[in-house]
């Protein structure tokens, strides 16, 4: 089974945790740490012969055009992460709209392609957003990776399907929705094989969980964030849960991605669903491996 690999390009102090600490008046203030900890993501992805997509900031893009067009030229998928890292559910449709243009543009100009796809900050789009896959299809993204069905106390929608499947808001709108991999437990979706969950759980139970998600005949969707893999990063003094959820485990992350890359197969979204697509009715799959 081919299972779709996904990075989430934004540097250590994008990330929502630190955002009360961090606004984003002071982004251009901080020492980045992104460009050493995207060429060492690449070089991995290198000795394992592993495509992946990635999901760039548009403020990353606007920044660092070079590296954005790096990842482009060693064979990645790029989409959107949007421009400033806001969770969806704290704007208007007009603001939602306006910062995915925004992305789309900046990461277009920096690696001459054309963005399709698209990955919320933090997971922050929920079901009862109407509105969002309209602004998708007028803005021309195929597909999303942003509905996480579990509970969470910043994101998710319990009752989405776990696998993918496609949201028809109104006729002639159709879009791909991929969620991030869960397995199902007691009634309970939970999340794995992802960011903090691949570094907090032992890489036995991500091992379970993707041969789990393949053997009921789906690709797992797994994310990481360079960051991840920097164990040297600047200890922010934020709250403990903030603290908590990024910095456990960050020594042991770079040791359990490599085991994971060995031992599955993994390629971009756009590669995997390619051939995941003509298989499988997304519509009804769905439906039943909702739970």
């Amino acid at each position: 089974m081919l299972n779709m690999l996904t990075v989430d390009v934004e540097d250590w102090f994008h990330v929502q945790a630190f955002s009360d600490v961090y606004p984003r008046s002071t982004w251009d203030s901080q020492r980045t740490r992104l460009i050493g900890n995207l060429l060492r993501t690449l070089d991995i992805l290198d000795e394992y012969e592993t495509k992946a997509t990635f999901f760039v900031l548009g403020w990353v893009a606007q920044k660092f055009p070079e590296v954005v067009a790096l990842i482009s030229e060693k064979g990645h998928e790029i989409a959107s992460h949007s421009q400033f890292h806001r969770l969806v559910y704290t704007l208007d449709r007009e603001e939602f709209k306006e910062d995915l243009q925004q992305s789309i543009l900046h990461i277009e100009s920096a690696a001459d392609i054309t963005v399709q796809g698209y990955r919320a900050p933090s997971f922050s789009i929920r079901q009862d957003l109407k509105w969002v896959w309209e602004v998708f299809a007028e803005c021309g993204i195929k597909w999303d990776s942003s509905v996480f069905p579990v509970r969470h106390d910043t994101y998710g929608s319990p009752s989405a399907p776990r696998f993918p499947y496609r949201v028809e808001p109104e006729p002639g709108i159709s879009i791909l929705e991929i969620p991030p991999a869960t397995v199902r437990f007691m009634g309970v979706n939970i999340p794995v094989a992802g960011g903090g969950y691949l570094r907090l759980f032992p890489y036995w139970f991500t091992r379970r969980a993707i041969r789990k998600i393949n053997q009921e005949g789906h690709p797992a969707t797994v994310y990481f964030h360079p960051w991840e893999i920097d164990v040297h990063q600047k200890r922010v003094n934020a709250k403990f849960k903030s603290r908590f959820r990024h910095y456990t485990n960050l020594k042991t992350f770079e040791r359990k991605l490599r085991m994971m890359l060995a031992e599955f197969r993994f390629a971009s979204i756009s590669e995997v669903m390619k051939l995941y697509d003509g298989k499988t009715d997304h519509a009804k799959a769905s439906k039943r491996d909702a739970g």
